[in-house]
């Protein structure tokens, strides 16, 4: 059956699952691995699934972007928070998580043989997209610390060139990029006549001062800037599937083809919960970052005492760190012996594309701050003896 393999073959094979199948032949294992928060959703989005559930016509179809009450106070958020005013020449679409906006856009604004321009390390799920829709990714280095360098990518600009993707704050490397390089890139895609794709799932993932910006706040930028979010992480409703992007109107009729196709309307369920937790109140978000904050100190601790054994770059955002390991051990060596012998999970790096070493991304956003000591002592220590021994 060979002569029936699919362009799926030549997808890489998403990393979590297999790190899952791993820690679950591997009981007592503390994941550090997939990037979800400690915390539950807030009391108004249970509360308005009573809504959803008190009106039967909930259970039918409903609009293809998303029903209104929920796309009115989106714009109402995005106005206040992303400093992005909906009008005229831009669109809001809901979707099922921000993946799938991402999905979305590749598959409205390409043709098969096209190229999207990818920072390295990049965030899998956007690689893996890009190659099913017969499309080529262009992989362009970041500087030491994991910041854009936006020369090297307007020279990478083809003309098959159809957007830069930026993901501020970043997965994995947790690096929140200034704006200053975020207006750059933007106008790089303003003068090339290509579209800047922001991903900015991690918005209100950011510490010690350092602020969040969406491009599509720049002035003048609706016409080429998709903006993409996510309330999963914000939330802590993951499973629920739940996410949004702004759009230059002249591609809505587009991604509703898309959105039409695969989803027919965003879950219902999941809009009506959404729309219960952008009504929850201020310190629902401000505690919990507070608290994640705290994990953040405990584990950038933890790594700093490996010293030589580890290059660890700082990053203000998201909550990951990307760590290079100085070992000539293959990364996915050693992930596979953390969680066997030493019970703690992380993700390889060769999965964000890097290859020319041995990286890590640590994820500690699931930690409550009782559990941070013991799985970042662990992992601490597993890395530490592996290295040595080999």
């Amino acid at each position: 059956m060979t002569n029936l393999l699919s362009r799926m073959n030549a997808i890489q094979t998403p990393i979590i699952p297999v790190v899952a199948e791993l820690i679950k032949n591997s009981p007592g294992t503390i994941s550090l691995g997939q990037g979800v928060v400690y915390y539950s959703p807030p009391k108004e989005a249970i509360e308005a699934l009573q809504l959803f559930s008190s009106n039967s016509n909930n259970h039918l179809y409903q609009p293809v972007i998303g029903i209104s009450p929920l796309l009115e106070k989106l714009k109402i958020k995005l106005e206040k928070c992303n400093r992005i005013e909906i009008n005229n020449h831009n669109s809001i679409v809901v979707t099922a998580g921000s993946n799938m906006a991402f999905m979305n856009t590749i598959l409205a604004i390409t043709s098969p043989g096209d190229e999207i321009i990818l920072n390295t390390p990049y965030y899998f799920n956007h690689e893996m997209a890009i190659r099913m829709a017969d499309c080529h990714p262009i992989l362009v280095e970041t500087d030491p610390n994991y910041q854009l360098i936006p020369e090297t990518i307007s020279q990478a600009i083809t003309n098959k060139t159809r957007a830069i993707v930026t993901i501020s704050p970043n997965n994995p490397t947790g690096v929140v990029y200034p704006a200053e390089t975020l207006y750059e890139i933007n106008e790089i895609c303003r003068k090339n006549s290509i579209y800047h794709i922001s991903d900015e799932a991690y918005e209100y993932f950011t510490y010690n001062g350092v602020e969040h910006i969406s491009p599509g706040s720049f002035p003048h930028s609706n016409e080429y800037t998709i903006s993409l979010f996510s309330l999963s992480k914000t939330y802590g409703f993951a499973s629920w599937r739940i996410g949004y992007m702004v759009i230059p109107k002249h591609l809505l009729t587009a991604i509703k083809k898309v959105q039409d196709t695969i989803l027919i309307c965003p879950p219902v369920v999941s809009q009506y919960a959404a729309l219960g937790a952008l009504n929850s109140p201020d310190n629902y978000l401000k505690n919990h970052l507070e608290n994640l904050a705290k994990v953040r100190e405990i584990v950038l601790k933890s790594l700093q005492d490996l010293g030589d054994i580890c290059t660890i770059t700082l990053s203000e955002g998201a909550f990951y760190f990307f760590i290079k390991v100085h070992t000539e051990m293959e990364d996915m060596t050693l992930v596979k012996k953390l969680i066997e012998e030493y019970k703690i999970a992380v993700i390889p790096g060769s999965t964000f594309g890097m290859t020319n070493g041995c990286y890590l991304r640590v994820a500690y956003g699931a930690l409550a701050r009782e559990t941070a000591q013991a799985g970042i002592k662990r992992l601490v220590e597993g890395v530490r003896k592996l290295t040595i021994d080999n």
